[in-house]
């Protein structure tokens, strides 16, 4: 059986949802094509087949992308409490009042996460807190840092789209508000700046 899923023009995390649900309303073996028209949906989508352990092939036809994914027996939908801690930062600076003393305050917070022992499992950069991961950013070599010791490092593309930074990422990956909001699920402990 085959399930088309038509996501051209959807704002993101619509494709990966309506994927996922097609993908749960199939038996095993069954097959999704979900349909998308730009490379983020496209590589989210992607995510998630994997994530769900199917298998994924994709096929571009213009400027549409044709993402075919295998249905192979499904875990559970259930998500599971994963050790370790994940912060979500949501703004550039750190706490309300001075820009410019809030700034010095998010540089140093991330330098003294980067100089510690424990590690978070993850970073989530929402809202203007992109602005960190991108060029020009005086955290940069901090997250970098970070990233290379393991921590899973993730900026939300909305919001890079919003501030017109996506070509200026330069640290971790782009992601959807479906994949944050299962790592905030998900998280042993979840911090908010």
């Amino acid at each position: 059986m085959e399930t088309t899923v038509d996501a051209r023009g959807l704002a993101c995390p619509q494709p990966v949802i309506n994927t996922k649900k097609a993908l749960e309303a199939l038996k095993d073996g069954g097959k999704v094509v979900t349909i998308v028209d730009n490379e983020v949906a496209r590589d989210n989508v992607v995510k998630l087949a994997r994530s769900l352990e199917c298998a994924v092939e994709v096929e571009q036809r213009g400027t549409d992308y044709y993402i075919h994914i295998r249905k192979e027996g499904l875990p559970s939908t259930q998500l599971s409490v994963h050790p370790g801690q994940v912060i979500l930062i949501t703004s550039d600076t750190l706490g309300r009042g001075a820009q410019e003393l809030g700034e010095l305050l998010m540089r140093n917070f991330l330098q003294t996460l980067a100089d510690g022992e424990v590690m978070p499992r993850c970073l989530l950069f929402i809202n203007s807190g992109v602005k960190l991961c991108c060029e020009g950013s005086p955290a940069l070599a901090t997250l970098l840092n970070l990233e290379q010791r393991g921590v899973e490092i993730l900026s939300c593309g909305t919001c890079l789209d919003y501030y017109q930074l996506k070509e200026k990422l330069c640290v971790g990956s782009i992601t959807n508000m479906y994949t944050i909001l299962e790592h905030l699920l998900s998280a042993e402990k979840v911090i908010t700046l």
